[in-house]
């Protein structure tokens, strides 16, 4: 079953309770902390954006998980296969980032003695701003981009757990243009729009302690067609909808279930570096993934635990539209995750 919301809801009934559980093209629901029947504790809410270009990208965080903050820049090198991250946490924002309760309006602005983010709105682009003194060494990392021509379609899902008042409300937006500086110290970093894209990943929500998401994104010019991709699960019950979507020129065409095939080893440890294998249930979508870089962290502070990998690579394979037509793609850039979190 794929619920579809056409029409502004409330996201919780006056029980704290998912009202309409399903999927959406654009964001139908209505947010709004106060709503919420949990505990402030356990409120999670972030914006994720990553941008990528062909040989550099840019992942930039800014999360408030009720007894933990985080604010997280990353800087790809796709061609040396490394990455550098500088993360920044807080202890019990609890609501204070104020983090908006749209994901169509609202700025998000943190300055910090040794870091600035902003994620603004400027008619209709997104502007990020960043700074961060001593990224690399004593280099100083800065940009500013320009996200553009958002598509049409998204994927926004409002999921419950099984657990009572624990849900996540998510907004995707896939295929975004880039365009502006990063500049490392005096290397500067050029994002052209032709070549440039970008997602927005901004979840709200309320998780329960133990979880693992697999997460797949994807957005690049596949002749004259600006082709994108949402694929995951783990994200709580999708038995009324998945996140599963193919984008084609801004027009969102859905899936069903959709199957990450990450090899393993001989003890059945994951090869994440390793091509992998995406399927679903639907026989609409058939894909490989050969990876570049291994985004990887096993973070530990007393009863919390996040160990994350964040592949970036190269999708190829064959896409079924709604028409029934067949799109072949060919190493279309993006990144596949699998993240465990106890939090």
């Amino acid at each position: 079953m794929q619920r579809e919301i056409t029409q502004r809801i409330p996201l919780l009934t006056s029980k704290g309770l998912v009202n309409q559980p399903g999927y959406a093209r654009k964001p139908y629901w209505t947010y709004d902390r106060l709503d919420i029947r949990a505990s402030s504790y356990r409120i999670k809410e972030w914006d994720y954006y990553c941008v990528m270009s062909p040989d550099f990208g840019l992942a930039l965080t800014v999360a408030d998980n009720g007894y933990m903050g985080l604010d997280s820049i990353t800087l790809f090198d796709f061609v040396n296969k490394t990455e550098i991250t500088k993360s920044f946490m807080q202890a019990f924002p609890m609501g204070k980032k104020k983090l908006p309760f749209s994901s169509l309006k609202g700025d998000v602005i943190v300055k910090a003695k040794a870091y600035n983010l902003a994620f603004t709105h400027v008619g209709n682009a997104r502007v990020l701003d960043v700074c961060v003194k001593n990224f690399s060494g004593n280099q100083t990392l800065k940009a500013n981009l320009k996200l553009s021509e958002e598509p049409r379609d998204s994927l926004v899902i409002a999921t419950p757990f099984h657990k009572k008042y624990h849900f996540y409300y998510n907004h995707k937006i896939t295929g975004y243009r880039a365009s502006g500086d990063i500049t490392l110290g005096s290397t500067v970093m050029k994002v052209e729009p032709n070549e440039s894209f970008a997602v927005l990943d901004w979840g709200r929500g309320v998780w329960t302690y133990s979880n693992t998401w697999y997460w797949a994104n994807a957005a690049g010019m596949q002749g004259n067609h600006l082709v994108g991709l949402n694929l995951g699960y783990g994200f709580g019950d999708t038995s009324a909808a998945t996140e599963n979507m193919i984008f084609v020129d801004g027009i969102g065409h859905k899936l069903t279930d959709v199957r990450f095939e990450i090899p393993l080893d001989e003890s059945g440890k994951e090869k994440y570096l390793e091509p992998w294998r995406f399927t679903s249930s639907d026989n609409r979508l058939t894909l490989d993934f050969q990876p570049i870089l291994d985004r990887n962290s096993n973070t530990k502070v007393l009863f919390l635990q996040s160990d994350q990998h964040q592949v970036f690579g190269e999708f190829s394979g064959t896409l079924v539209l709604d028409d029934g037509s067949v799109l072949t793609i060919h190493n279309l850039r993006g990144f596949a995750e699998k993240v465990m979190n106890r939090w």
